[in-house]
């Protein structure tokens, strides 16, 4: 596949779990032109500015723009609500907002250079929402800016695919990595061992299909998430008629026969899945597994319905030290999205 002596594992990084010390987080802010919010930008604004605004509060916020006329308008939304001595802008312009996918990749390592970033190849999940030219050129910019070490590796992947736990363990979905638009000449093996190489990750735990409206072919992060190196959150849909139900029903069972790979069986939580939202003749995407581990908060997706409570208590259990914030994105998730899509952590150097 690559040279493995020149691969980020062999040269002592692997990627932290998201709950781990951030030095930053980055978002890409989107344009109203763009095609993930059509004709409803204005209606988004507000949800944008209270994530920032709950980021902010214990980290840099970095915001990738894509020219002065941008960045202006983004500081007048956010003056008043952020602190803007907590922000930075930087030009890496964008064709579509959602830096989980094409954002940088940080892994770490305790000697210097401690930060490393990867630039995988990233092709707007299958090539379904072209032009992706400027999203997949971001982390090569941001590695250039910040002087740091930045690995190409020969294969497609979005942030959004993976979950680890910071120890050696990775989730991921076959219906996302396996799926013939991301990596058609490439085997479950040959993934896999990508995944080792560029993440020094050891262990892949492999579920099965994500859920209904999910136009990434089965995001891990929307269905389950690593909140602790043994302990995960997975989304349930106890209604029988529901699409979801059979997959989500699937992947936990699969989840509860799962162990590390020193033998520790994995402690499964179960999250409740938000009312179905349908706009447009579409089911969208509404998931609250769909959360941001900021330093001191967890930005968690409501969508206005008794699950919303009991989200925000099941992560309260699992996070004591960090604040639950629960924002609407019931206008946000029309572009196919949440807080995890939009934002990608930089973990402290």
């Amino acid at each position: 596949m690559t040279d493995s002596a020149a691969t980020p594992r062999a040269l002592g990084y692997s990627m932290p779990a998201e709950w781990e010390t951030h030095e930053a987080t980055w978002i890409s802010w989107p344009h109203a032109e763009g095609q993930s919010f059509p004709d409803s930008y204005q209606r988004v604004v507000p949800t944008l500015v209270a994530m920032s605004t709950a980021i902010a509060e214990s980290e840099t916020l970095r915001i990738n723009i894509s020219s002065a006329d941008q960045e202006r308008e983004v500081r007048g939304l956010l003056s008043g609500a952020v602190p803007l001595d907590r922000v930075e802008f930087h030009e890496n312009p964008t064709n579509e907002p959602w830096c989980r996918d094409h954002g940088p990749i940080f892994v770490k390592r305790p000697e210097a250079p401690r930060l490393a970033i990867n630039d995988f190849g990233y092709n707007a999940w299958g090539g379904k929402y072209p032009p992706f030219d400027l999203d997949d050129v971001v982390p090569t910019r941001i590695a250039r800016h910040f002087g740091l070490p930045c690995f190409e590796p020969p294969f497609i992947l979005e942030g959004g695919s993976i979950d680890p736990n910071g120890c050696g363990t990775l989730l991921t979905t076959e219906s996302c990595l396996l799926n013939p638009n991301r990596n058609p000449l490439m085997s479950k093996e040959q993934i896999e061992q990508g995944l080792r190489d560029y993440l020094g990750v050891q262990q892949i735990l492999w579920l099965g299909d994500g859920i209904e409206g999910d136009d990434t072919d089965g995001h891990v992060d929307d269905i389950t998430r690593f909140v602790s190196r043994e302990t995960v959150v997975t989304v349930v849909e106890p209604d029988k008629t529901d699409p979801n139900h059979l997959p989500l029903q699937e992947n936990l069972e699969r989840l509860q026969e799962m162990s590390l790979s020193d033998g520790t069986p994995l402690k499964v939580v179960e999250l409740p899945m938000p009312p179905r939202i349908d706009r447009e003749g579409l089911r969208l995407p509404a998931s609250h597994a769909n959360f941001y581990i900021a330093n001191t908060s967890v930005l968690l997706p409501a969508f206005g319905g008794a699950s919303d409570q009991a989200a925000v208590s099941i992560l309260q259990d699992l996070f004591p030290g960090r604040k639950i914030v629960p924002i609407d994105c019931r206008e946000l998730i029309w572009g196919l999205g949440a807080f995890h899509c939009l934002t990608q952590q930089q973990p402290l150097g």
